[in-house]
């Protein structure tokens, strides 16, 4: 009696605190609140110029969201149809890719996508975009261009463009649709019975279409696939579910996601029959593969279903939700983390915004172990690690310079392409399109008459280390030392492009191919390059290395000697039980 009654003292001890804790964190709101609403007051009231209540609340309510994570972010009323972008994939406009080049210091046309106003209304790479209507885009920066081109559906404007290649001007007429872009650019049959799905958004139902593609491939012949996410941001939850029923029985969990309110923990789990459990499958893997992507990649190595292959994720394991705010804004929140079959959260640790940035992986010794289905072993913390990691091929400096463009670039390689293009009305498939020799000749005579230039990181490590040197006081007895590397360090154009010749003839086959086939052929054509893409096909061709991949791991066997009383010592053998291990996070 004396115990229970001592019981109900602590319950009610522990009730009032909490009770307590409530208030105080009640009390602390309010006050924090009118401090801020007097703030504004006194500004209104005293401030030497006119407040815009839009820019300086605005810039408040985003500053306290900086104080949280990078994803939860306010949409004012302008901004709120790039949220429902975001998660639709749709806009009203064109379909086309624009940017700045920096030599005309003009808005032109980079691509036009397929089957889109622009492209039927004959917009080509490189046209430079004169007027919307009446309204003069001359001396506009690309988001104000693009806005203009975005309308309501079914409204007609006048576009007047100047076309290089003609030297002249053109008036297009063009009527806005709505655009959806393509959450799946481009999917076929690779090397005989490999099916390839290149998959770059989680939209609304975009699910279903990587089932038809799917289901089609089959149809093809396809005994093996590579599903490639690299660069894949992410998006819908439930369709990353979605995409993994394909491959794994109905009914199995794929995901839980656990926050502070009820409503936004809940688990999900398949619900439909699966279209294959035993076809091979190896998942492609980057540093932005991010969200949804990490789900589907994640949940697909946690039930042994595929290999991944490629480089770490991203590592996002924070859930958003979007709210409707008064005056058509929105706000979209973070309300809890997503913990994938294992049981493992790949979100770091350190999620949230401070001064120097936030932190998106974390050392393995930090991390917790957790296992497969079949016991393999697995981590939480930054991300999903690939079972076999592959570096993608890097790009050559040079590279960047020629086909970038910003401050210092001279739109190089924009340029040949734009002027390639006029003088070939037409250029082979995707897949056997290739530059001639005469072809690269040019493009190196062109990029040499231009005067290109383009500085080393080698160069400007040499330039900072000299004046570490000289602040040090060395650099007078390392001067011939010095002068000899910079001798050495500088660069010959010719001589670059020579030596880098293979990768900047796929990047300019890249742009030339999108320009004819658009984005569908320039992936296609890029398959034959790509040493990830390369590595998936040797795995998926060798089932026994594939296998040993997902094998389970084996129980280790353990010997010991045991005495039993007085009895002679017997050698036992036994197997270390596996123990799955699942977090728990309050």
């Amino acid at each position: 009696m004396r115990r229970l009654f001592l019981s109900g003292i602590v319950m009610l001890l522990s009730l009032g605190m909490q009770a307590q804790t409530k208030n105080d964190h009640n009390f602390e709101v309010g006050k924090h609140l009118d401090i801020f609403n007097n703030v504004y007051k006194n500004l209104e009231l005293l401030y030497v110029d006119t407040l815009s209540p839009k820019e300086t609340i605005g810039t408040a309510i985003n500053a306290m969201l900086r104080s949280l994570d990078p994803y939860t972010e306010y949409y004012s009323q302008e901004e709120a149809k790039d949220l429902k972008m975001m998660l639709t994939g749709k806009y009203a406009g064109i379909g086309a890719l624009i940017r700045k080049h920096m030599k005309l210091n003009r808005i032109v046309v980079d691509e036009p996508y397929a089957n889109m106003p622009a492209s039927e209304a004959g917009l080509k790479k490189g046209d430079v975009i004169l007027s919307i209507d009446d309204s003069l885009m001359t001396d506009k920066d690309v988001s104000y261009v693009s806005s203009h081109l975005r309308g309501e559906p079914g409204t007609t404007f006048l576009l007047r463009v100047f076309r290089p290649s003609l030297q002249k001007e053109l008036k297009l007429k063009i009527t806005r649709k709505n655009i959806k872009l393509s959450e799946m650019p481009y999917y076929g049959i690779i090397d005989g019975n490999i099916g390839y799905i290149n998959y770059n958004s989680f939209t609304q139902e975009s699910g279903k279409e990587v089932r038809r593609a799917f289901v089609d491939l089959k149809k093809q012949g396809a005994t093996s696939l590579i599903f490639d996410l690299r660069g894949n941001g992410g998006g819908s939850e439930a369709e990353a579910v979605n995409i993994v029923n394909l491959w794994t029985p109905k009914g199995v969990t794929v995901v839980e996601n656990r926050g502070k309110l009820k409503e936004a923990s809940r688990s999900y789990k398949t619900t439909l029959e699966p279209v294959d459990t035993i076809m091979p499958i190896v998942v492609l893997v980057n540093g932005e593969t991010a969200s949804a992507s990490e789900i589907t990649s994640g949940a697909l190595q946690d039930l042994d279903r595929a290999v991944i292959l490629g480089t770490r994720t991203f590592g996002k394991g924070l859930v958003q939700i979007p709210i409707d705010l008064p005056y058509n804004t929105n706000l979209k929140v973070t309300t809890s983390k997503y913990y994938i079959p294992s049981g493992r959260c790949i979100q770091a640790i350190n999620y949230k915004h401070t001064g120097g940035g936030y932190r998106e992986h974390i050392p393995d010794s930090l991390t917790k172990v957790f296992h497969t289905a079949g016991g393999r072993e697995v981590r939480d913390g930054g991300g999903i690690k690939p079972d076999i990691e592959v570096k993608a091929d890097t790009i050559p400096n040079i590279a960047f310079y020629l086909s970038a463009s910003g401050q210092d670039s001279t739109e190089v390689m924009f340029d040949y392409v734009v002027d390639y293009i006029a003088k070939h009305p037409t250029i082979a498939k995707p897949s056997e399109f290739h530059l001639t020799d005469a072809d690269w000749e040019e493009f190196k005579a062109h990029v040499i008459e231009s005067g290109f230039t383009y500085d080393p990181v080698s160069k400007k490590q040499l330039e900072q280390l000299v004046k570490t040197a000289r602040f040090e006081g060395y650099y007078d007895d390392a001067k011939e030392t010095f002068d000899s590397l910079e001798k050495k360090l500088s660069h010959n154009v010719s001589v670059d492009l020579e030596k880098h010749r293979a990768v900047l003839m796929q990047i300019i086959e890249s742009d030339i191919i999108a320009a004819y086939y658009y984005q569908a052929g320039a992936i296609e054509a890029g398959l034959q390059y790509d040493r990830q893409v390369k590595e998936a096909m040797k795995l998926l061709k060798n089932k026994e290395e594939y296998e040993k991949v997902l094998a389970p791991a084996k129980p280790k066997e353990t010997s010991q000697i045991i005495r039993l009383g007085k009895k002679k010592a017997e050698n036992i053998t036994f197997k270390a039980k596996k123990v799955e291990i699942f977090s728990s996070i309050a």
